[in-house]
């Protein structure tokens, strides 16, 4: 990386292990001489997953409950683009009740991701303290509006998907179980309810709010959109930098490529990197979110466009009051038509074919692609995940934030390159590693 010039009048010199709060392992080196930035540069240095390789060979109907592993937080939109996939492959369409419950999934896996990103490991940044313990004590409604919103949403995770994680209900082409209708009417009282709690925290950001940096870069944002509503499950692949394409040209958009620094891939479009997840969504799709989810942005001072990252967080609050709503609508539905159980899984027809599923699960939108011979036996396979193509966003982020903060204290620029991560709320892999900052 080329130097340049930054407005401070010495070194820096600052050597920071073990910070916690990201999923995964990555690295941010920063090497200053006299005000000048000598390096400055995001490393991923994860083993490879080889998920691809593990699923070649398997038959269609294991597909999903393999790649859910994937991630332990995204695991139902791994397994909403998976059975995507294997569905576009074989020519499968599910039923409407299918759809509706998997949409009612996916917003609950929405919920409970955001709750658990801004709850207790973004929230602490803007108070000022290491974790969110301290504030079970300074703010105890509000971490206990906190709790209660993420055990709710993996109750409900657990009622429609078999269970937290992982689900095993949800397969191709249908349902293997489906919920009784009064325990649907529980959750759903219980989400009519929650809605003050949703409130509350808002409230709480809303008083920190002068603590998000004030920064602002041009990006590029891709994610899944469709007229048709706030797009998770199902839509197009959209950019802010203009146009829309069929989920199958993915390839074209993600561009992945290797850097020296990083075991994950890079990814680019029009631009030297594009941004994904809530920020992106809500930039794409902010028209289509209804009107309660709007009022929260307005009052938390997001609007599209919005090119600050520090405001990911911001537009997941925002995503979950709109999941909720939505939630809300679907169950009603669910048990206004009636749900019921359904054995097309047991139906389905193996056959040779190549298809993709694309969903936009609470880190941006993933990609899963799989080839089946005429037994239906998985013979390539290709997933591209949010948190990969954010890597290049977020080397580009540091390359434009840092010269703007070198005239601060070290610990200040220490915070503010880990927040900076952290607004990204990075899945660098299954499980939760540490986050190394060094400036050398």
């Amino acid at each position: 990386m080329s130097s340049k010039a930054a407005p401070s009048k010495a070194n820096v010199d600052v050597n920071v292990h073990h910070v916690t709060r990201v999923e995964g392992h990555g690295n941010i080196v920063v090497d200053v001489k006299k005000g000048t930035i000598k390096e400055c540069q995001w490393q991923v240095v994860e083993a490879p997953r080889f998920f691809e390789a593990m699923v070649v060979g398997r038959r269609w109907s294991e597909m999903a409950h393999i790649t859910s592993r994937i991630c332990g937080i995204c695991s139902i939109g791994h397994t909403m683009a998976s059975l995507k996939a294997t569905e576009a492959a074989l020519g499968i369409t599910p039923s409407e009740q299918t759809l509706k419950l998997r949409k009612v999934l996916t917003h609950g896996e929405n919920l409970q991701s955001h709750i658990l990103h801004a709850g207790y490991l973004v929230v602490p940044d803007l108070f000022g303290v290491g974790s969110v313990i301290p504030l079970a004590t300074t703010h105890k409604d509000a971490v206990l509006a906190v709790v209660r919103l993420h055990r709710l949403a993996n109750e409900m995770c657990n009622l429609f998907g078999g269970r937290t994680t992982h689900p095993i209900t949800a397969v191709v082409n249908g349902f293997t179980s489906v919920p009784k209708p009064s325990d649907m009417k529980a959750v759903r009282d219980r989400l009519e309810a929650s809605i003050d709690d949703l409130k509350s925290v808002a409230g709480v950001v809303l008083s920190v709010a002068d603590k998000i940096p004030d920064f602002s870069r041009e990006t590029e944002y891709i994610a899944l959109t469709t007229p048709e509503e706030y797009a998770l499950y199902d839509g197009d692949i959209g950019s802010t930098d203009g146009g829309t394409w069929p989920v199958s040209e993915y390839l074209s958009i993600t561009n992945e490529y290797c850097v020296p620094q990083s075991t994950a891939k890079y990814t680019k479009h029009n631009r030297s990197s594009y941004a994904a997840g809530a920020l992106a969504r809500f930039n794409l799709n902010h028209e289509q979110l209804q009107g309660p989810s709007k009022e929260v942005a307005e009052m938390l001072g997001l609007k599209a466009p919005c090119c600050n990252p520090f405001m990911n967080t911001v537009a997941q609050i925002v995503e979950c009051v709109d999941s909720t709503l939505e939630a809300i609508r679907l169950i009603d539905e669910l048990i206004e038509s009636g749900v019921e159980e359904e054995d097309a899984h047991m139906k389905v027809q193996p056959g040779a074919g190549q298809g993709v599923g694309a969903v936009d699960v609470p880190r941006g939108i993933l990609f899963h692609d799989y080839t089946f011979d005429e037994n239906g036996v998985c013979t390539a396979a290709n997933c591209i995940i949010p948190t990969n193509q954010n890597h290049a966003s977020i080397q580009d982020d540091f390359d434009a934030f840092l010269p703007m903060i070198l005239d601060k204290s070290e610990k200040e620029i220490e915070l503010a390159l880990e927040m900076l991560v952290r607004a990204y709320d990075p899945c660098i892999s299954c499980s939760v590693h540490y986050l190394n900052v060094e400036f050398v």
